[in-house]
């Protein structure tokens, strides 16, 4: 009886961190360096979805800054994305570190 219940809530746990980890690829999270010049759009499973460079932003005669923006602000797209993450699989996880979630 007990082995039952156990199985039925691994499988209703399972079904739901199923359905989050869809949710956390349809779910995107957008982050900027240098005051708007690089915007990425990162999802729940920390793809990057995209990057818009504004036009000011490239000057021929300093890429070493607009490549130190996109590296900002594709390093904090993908923090977000990973709380994100943890976030909603924590709810199911009850805080638990389970290796493989994100």
């Amino acid at each position: 009886m007990l082995n039952k219940k156990l199985i039925r809530q691994a499988q209703q746990m399972q079904a739901k961190m199923a359905k989050i980890q869809e949710e956390l690829e349809k779910t995107t999270v957008e982050a900027s360096s240098g005051g708007g010049a690089v915007t990425v759009v990162v999802n729940g499973h920390q793809k990057l979805c995209s990057i818009k460079i504004s036009p000011e932003a490239v000057d021929p005669d300093d890429v070493g800054m607009l490549e130190d923006l996109v590296i900002a602000a594709i390093n904090e797209g993908m923090e977000k994305a990973q709380k994100l993450a943890a976030d909603q699989l924590g709810a199911i996880t009850g805080g638990l570190n389970l290796p493989g979630l994100l």
